[in-house]
C-alpha cells in the first residue's frame, strides 16, 4: 500500500512527523523549564493560559505520559517510513537499511529534540503558554492510554520502593530567596535589592549583632547629684537613656528627654522627678532575632530595649532605628560618644575603630569577614592572637589585610584595613 504513494508525499510525510516530534520535545522542555511563580502571578491576573499550564503541572506523571507518548509514536512511525522508502529505492540492502538508520536518527536529534529543547529552553514561559492550548485536548483525549501506561509506571514505582506523590512541593529556603533577589538585578532597583536582601536577613540576624555595647551608652546614675544630673541632661546627644542605682547592672527605668525639658528650663531636676516620668526597663534575651524583636517591640509599644545575657547580665542596647537601619541602611548620625566611625584615607586604606560591628564592615566596604563568631573588629582581632597585639602587627583574616594601630589595656582601639590592597613591608605577621 505504501509503494504505491509517490515518494515525495512519502518525504513530506516524514517532514511532518519530525515537526510534530519536535513539538512534543518543545513542549516537554519548556513545561519542565517554566517559573511556577511567574505562572502563579499570571493565573492570578487571569491569564487563560498560564490557568492551563498549572493544571496541567499539577499532574505531572500524565502531562509527560501524554507528551512521550506521541514523541515516541511520532519518531517510531518516521523510523518505520525511513525503512519504507529505502526499501522502494534499494530493495532490501542491508547498507542502504543502516545507512538510512543513521540518516533518521541525526534527523530525529537535529529537528525533533535538540533544536526545539534548545529553542524551549530559552523562551520556556511563551512556550508552555501556547503549548498549553494543544496539550490539555490531547491529555483529555489520550487519558485512557496515559492511564493504562502510568499503571506500570506505579506499579514499578512501588517495587523501587519510590513516593513521588508525596514529595514536597517547590519551595524557597530563606537563603534561596535571598540569592533570588539579589539576582534580579535587570528587575529590581539596587537599593530595592539591598532592603529586600537585609530584610530576609532579619530572622538569621540577632539583637547582639545590631545592639550599642554598654560601655558606649549614656545613662544617669540616680545616686548622683543633682547638679551632676542635671548638667548630664543637659548636655547628652540621644533622647532616651536609661536610668541606674549606683551600678550599671541596677537599671531602674527609662526616661525620655522630652518628658522633661520643661524641668529643665525651670531648673527642678530631681531624682524624685525622674522617678515619676521614667518608664519600666525592657529587657531583651540576648540571641533573639531581629525579626521577632521588631514584632515584639510593636506588640509592647517601644522603641528601645536592654540586652541582658542568660544570667541577667546587662550586654547592651537596642532601638526601633538600630533595626530599621539593618533593613534601609543608615539614616541618623552617630553620637560622639558612640565607636564604630570608619576614615578612608589617601592611600585607600580605612581608618577603623575597634568598636567597629563586622557587619557594618561587611556592608560599607565588601568584605566576608566572619559573623559567627565576635561582633566587632577588637573581638574578631582579639579572638585570631587569642592576647592583646602590639601596636603596628598585621594580620589577615578571611583575605583582609589589617593593621593594629593603637591598643590599649582593654584590647584593640584602631585599626588600619587594606581592602584589596597589600599592608606595606612593615607588616609583622
Amino acid at each position: 500500500m505504501l509503494e504505491d504513494i509517490p515518494v515525495y508525499l512519502l518525504l513530506a510525510i516524514l517532514a511532518l512527523l519530525l515537526l510534530l516530534s519536535g513539538f512534543f520535545s518543545l513542549s516537554e522542555t519548556s513545561m519542565m523549564a517554566v517559573n511556577r511563580y511567574r505562572l502563579r502571578h499570571l493565573a492570578k491576573q487571569g491569564h487563560r493560559g498560564a490557568q492551563l499550564t498549572i493544571r496541567l503541572l499539577q499532574d505531572t506523571d500524565k502531562l509527560l505520559g501524554v507528551i512521550l507518548l506521541g514523541n515516541n509514536l511520532l519518531n517510531t512511525v518516521a523510523a518505520t517510513l525511513v525503512a519504507v522508502i529505502v526499501s522502494l529505492f534499494f530493495a532490501h540492502s542491508e547498507l542502504a537499511l543502516l545507512l538510512g538508520s543513521v540518516v533518521v536518527t541525526l534527523a530525529i536529534l537535529i529537528f525533533s529534540e535538540i533544536t526545539p529543547k534548545v529553542i524551549a529552553a530559552a523562551y520556556p514561559e511563551r512556550i508552555a503558554l501556547t503549548v498549553s492550548y494543544v496539550l490539555t485536548p490531547l491529555l483529555k483525549l489520550f487519558s485512557p492510554v496515559v492511564w493504562f501506561i502510568n499503571l506500570f509506571v506505579q506499579m514499578l514505582l512501588i517495587v523501587l520502593r519510590l513516593k513521588p506523590s508525596q514529595q514536597v512541593a517547590h519551595q524557597l529556603s530563606m537563603e534561596e530567596l535571598k540569592t533570588l533577589v539579589l539576582e534580579a538585578g535587570h528587575f529590581i532597583q539596587k537599593k530595592h535589592q539591598s532592603v529586600l536582601a537585609n530584610l530576609i536577613d532579619l530572622e538569621s540576624v540577632t539583637v547582639d549583632d545590631v545592639m550599642v555595647p554598654r560601655n558606649q551608652i549614656e545613662a544617669i546614675d540616680l545616686e548622683a547629684d543633682e547638679a551632676v544630673i542635671k548638667n548630664q541632661l543637659l548636655t547628652c546627644h540621644h533622647t532616651r537613656f536609661p536610668l541606674y542605682r549606683k551600678h550599671f547592672d541596677n537599671v531602674v527605668g527609662i526616661v525620655h528627654a522630652r518628658k522633661i525639658l520643661n524641668q529643665l528650663k525651670e531648673e527642678k531636676v530631681s531624682v524624685a522627678m525622674l522617678e515619676a516620668v521614667m518608664q519600666k526597663p525592657y529587657f531583651i534575651p540576648s540571641g533573639t532575632p531581629l525579626f521577632s524583636q521588631l514584632q515584639l517591640f510593636q506588640e509592647n509599644h517601644r522603641r528601645m530595649g536592654l540586652v541582658v545575657d542568660e544570667y541577667g547580665e546587662w550586654l547592651g542596647l537596642v532601638t526601633l532605628e538600630d533595626i530599621l537601619e539593618e533593613v534601609i541602611g543608615e539614616f541618623t548620625t552617630h553620637a560622639p560618644t558612640q565607636s564604630g566611625a570608619c576614615k578612608r584615607e589617601a592611600d585607600g586604606s580605612i581608618i577603623a575603630e575597634g568598636g567597629t560591628l563586622l557587619r557594618d564592615l561587611n556592608r560599607k566596604l565588601g568584605l566576608q569577614l566572619p559573623l559567627h563568631g565576635p561582633k566587632t573588629l577588637n573581638g574578631l582581632i582579639l579572638e585570631y592572637f587569642q592576647d592583646i597585639p602590639e601596636t603596628g602587627t598585621g594580620l589577615k583574616i578571611d583575605g583582609c589585610r589589617m593593621e593594629v594601630l593603637q591598643t590599649n589595656n582593654q584590647g584593640v582601639k584602631t585599626v588600619r584595613i587594606y581592602p584589596n590592597q597589600p599592608i606595606p613591608q612593615r607588616e609583622s605577621e
